[in-house]
């Protein structure tokens, strides 16, 4: 009576266990942080390039990784306007491999004057970058 008891326990643990394994067609594995079929990381490059596609560039060189935007005025705030420059410093995607540079004008009396950047602006700029950067590379993973 055991033997058969035994034998049913078994069959429904291993039936529970091959349930669990249909997630192993998951990849675990990231993309190589470091692409290089240009002169710079490839997952920061098309990052930055997605990231200020709302702005016209004035320069994009990937091999050697500077991009610079020309001023761009948003619509909401028509007095103001940025010009952006991105550079790609390394070919690991590290976030010590970009830098972000803005420069800021307002229109007072009809003339842009310079006005300063907030170093937070700069931060949220270079954090969203690298954000999709590491969302390109985790989408680059073959499934």
């Amino acid at each position: 009576m055991r033997r058969p008891l035994a034998v049913v326990l078994l069959s429904a643990v291993a039936l529970t266990a091959a349930g669990c394994s249909r997630n192993r067609n998951i990849p675990v594995e990231l993309a190589p942080s470091r692409t290089t079929a240009i002169g710079v990381n490839t997952y920061l490059w098309r990052a930055a390039i997605d990231t200020l596609s709302f702005a016209p560039l004035v320069t994009a060189d990937s091999n050697g990784g500077v991009i610079v935007t020309d001023w761009y005025a948003n619509p909401n705030s028509p007095g103001e306007r940025v010009k952006l420059t991105v550079s790609i410093l390394d070919q690991d995607l590290r976030a010590d491999a970009l830098r972000v540079a803005a420069s800021r004008q307002v229109s007072q009396n009809g003339t842009w004057v310079d006005a300063p950047v907030t170093a937070a602006t700069v931060q949220k700029l270079e954090d969203i970058i690298l954000t999709r950067a590491r969302d390109i590379r985790r989408a680059s993973v073959g499934g």
